[in-house]
């Protein structure tokens, strides 16, 4: 039996390496080999950091004699979610037909040309609580496979006719909500909140980062918003000795979490609790926000200078494998003990949220560390992860690149963090990078309904079978490539003036609107872009004396009145604020960027220039005058 997961770029394959299993990563050759063979293909979805994944990997894979069975029945794949993302959108998808208990491992059964046709999740060695083993359900598949071919068949249709009227449908656009349907979806999400503990339903609870973010973004939400990222900050959801959240928690009151650490929670928050602090300075704010960044550099950054995707949330105590038991212990114990094993794959997607999120939270709360590893990491993945015609590559490993093919999420979220960094740091490089990966895939768009498309086409063995997804708007934990895009489109069109890409952003978000408005929960990050689009934007532009670069130049280099106009533009929490030296606005003036046509520090003093949609008051130089 060849050992084809041994070198692969996901350490959720390797994991499964020296498994009995005959296992086969995402890719052709898989589904020719079923075609050969004429048997089904059965494709066992998760991740790294997977609890459950790990159970059935110890319970049913590990197991000589099911894997004998299964090896001569079927064709097994196996796929990691985080590097094939769309991979699992499109099974996931599928999936609902046959499970509403969605999640992972996701265990699905496919013909050999890809199309589903039965799928579950976790599946026990043996029978229990009426859920059926693992082998009772390989056994009937393949009776189904020998003795119902044609309903096998009919199945595997009807899912894909499901999933393609499912792509028509969720590209179907609708009015952008007014303030009035905003703020009716922010009394929704009040409306479950959790008035003892925090947060939103009972249990398990999820930290619904993008969620958090769109209270911040109204008036009618800040004060949710800010109660909720307070408890969660109290809660046994964060880990009080390293900072970072867990993934979610098991029960009402935050406690008995799901220990799994993830890059685009921590990001999200850590961006969060930076907003909250920017509103209303309250130290809880910022001792969370020093807590996440802790964790993100100190645990996730890779030696590249890109960030790990998550820690898992077992760890290996007196010879046994234990989830969560490392997090129980106090800073002293944990430090004689090897810390649970982190996913090393570096994702540009997720890096573009980290990236994001610390050059917001260095700016507003003056953590130069904090941009200084934004600025590393970006400049890592523009390196390894952007091939030469400026397409991306979905993840890697070191110094070695995976073939997984990018996303729109990765086009949408990495071109996001650079305009970030760009903002925060006065570096004009960074902005003309988003811009670039945002016009490739606004170019892939054409003449659709929906304005971005993924360069290149997305998948192709996925597409070949129609299990893909056109365009997934799903969102919850983080946001959908669609919203991270049409963000990105904004914020370019709030640097250049240029329409194009405000209509790319208006039009993007049309596509999600009422299914957004509908169930605020899922769609935290496009109402927050809706809110955006629905009032006038605010641009706040710092410049300040000099050529060495904005971030380069500390507050002690400036007189008081520079320091104190810099505090304010902190604080000021415009639609958009950005900050450069004299040298590196022309530079983006230079690179189209209108917005800093003409701006400049005035007679050696640092100077802000507030504008509403584009029209500029005069420059003020000290921080009363910006009011």
């Amino acid at each position: 039996m060849a050992n084809r997961l041994a070198d692969a770029i996901s350490p959720y394959l390797r994991a499964h390496a020296d498994n009995p299993v005959d296992w086969f990563p995402w890719g052709a050759e898989a589904f020719e080999e079923a075609r050969r063979r004429d048997v089904p293909v059965l494709i066992s979805i998760g991740y790294a950091t997977c609890h459950w994944c790990h159970v059935m990997a110890r319970e049913s894979f590990s197991d000589p004699a099911l894997a004998e069975s299964l090896n001569a029945r079927f064709v097994a794949v196996k796929v990691d979610r985080e590097e094939h993302p769309e991979v699992d959108a499109g099974y996931l998808s599928a999936a609902s037909a046959f499970t509403g208990n969605l999640g992972w491992p996701l265990t699905v059964f496919a013909t050999p040309d890809g199309r589903a046709f039965f799928a579950g999740t976790y599946f026990p060695p043996v029978a229990v609580d009426g859920r059926a083993s693992f082998r009772q359900v390989l056994d009937a598949v393949w009776d189904a496979w020998m003795e119902r071919r044609s309903e096998v068949e009919s199945n595997a249709a009807a899912v894909v006719a499901a999933l393609e009227a499912a792509s028509t449908a969720a590209t179907a656009v609708s009015e952008l909500p007014d303030a009035r349907a905003l703020d009716a979806a922010v009394a929704a999400l009040a409306a479950a909140e959790d008035e003892r503990y925090g947060g939103f339903g009972t249990a398990p609870k999820f930290p619904v980062a993008p969620v958090l973010g769109f209270l911040l973004a109204r008036d009618s939400g800040r004060e949710l918003g800010a109660r909720t990222l307070r408890l969660m900050a109290e809660s046994p959801l964060r880990d009080p000795v390293d900072g970072g959240f867990f993934r979610y928690a098991t029960r009402r009151d935050w406690s008995e979490p799901h220990y799994e650490r993830m890059l685009y929670d921590n990001a999200l928050l850590l961006r969060c609790y930076a907003d909250a602090w920017q509103q209303a300075g309250e130290p809880w704010a910022e001792r969370a926000a020093d807590g996440i960044a802790a964790f993100l550099l100190g645990v996730l950054r890779s030696p590249e200078g890109g960030f790990a995707s998550a820690q898992d949330s077992e760890s290996t105590i007196d010879g046994a494998r234990v989830e969560g038991a490392y997090y129980r212990l106090p800073a002293a114990e944990r430090a004689r003990l090897e810390p649970p094993p982190v996913d090393a794959k570096v994702l540009t997607g997720w890096n573009g949220f980290a990236i994001g999120a610390l050059a917001r939270a260095a700016f507003i709360l003056d953590r130069p560390a904090w941009l200084a590893a934004a600025r590393r990491a970006a400049d890592d993945l523009l390196d390894r992860h952007r091939s030469a015609d400026g397409l991306l590559v979905r993840a890697s490993l070191g110094e070695r690149v995976s073939e997984a093919a990018a996303t729109l999420e990765d086009y949408g979220a990495f071109a996001s963090g650079l305009l970030d960094l760009a903002l925060a740091s006065g570096d004009a490089r960074y902005a003309a990078a988003a811009r670039d990966l945002i016009d490739l895939c606004i170019d892939a768009a054409g003449d659709a309904e929906c304005p971005f498309e993924t360069p290149g086409g997305g998948d192709p063995v996925l597409q070949s079978s129609g299990m893909g997804v056109r365009v997934d708007p799903s969102e919850g934990a983080y946001p959908s490539g669609l919203t991270s895009a049409a963000s990105a489109a904004h914020t370019l069109f709030l640097l250049s003036g240029e329409r194009r890409y405000e209509r790319a952003a208006r039009e993007g978000m049309r596509v999600v609107a009422a299914q957004a408005v509908g169930t605020p929960s899922a769609f935290g990050a496009a109402l927050e872009l809706m809110s955006r689009l629905a009032e006038e934007p605010e641009q706040l532009v710092l410049v300040t004396p000099g050529a060495e670069g904005f971030d380069r130049i500390r507050p002690a280099l400036m007189d008081a009145r520079g320091r104190d106009l810099l505090a304010a533009v902190r604080r000021r929490g415009a639609a958009l604020t950005a900050a450069a030296d004299d040298a590196g606005a022309a530079a983006f003036a230079a690179e189209g960027f209108e917005l800093y046509a003409g701006r400049a520090s005035i007679g050696g003093e640092a100077a802000a220039y507030l504008c509403h949609d584009f029209v500029c008051d005069l420059p003020v130089t000290t921080a009363d005058a910006l009011g």
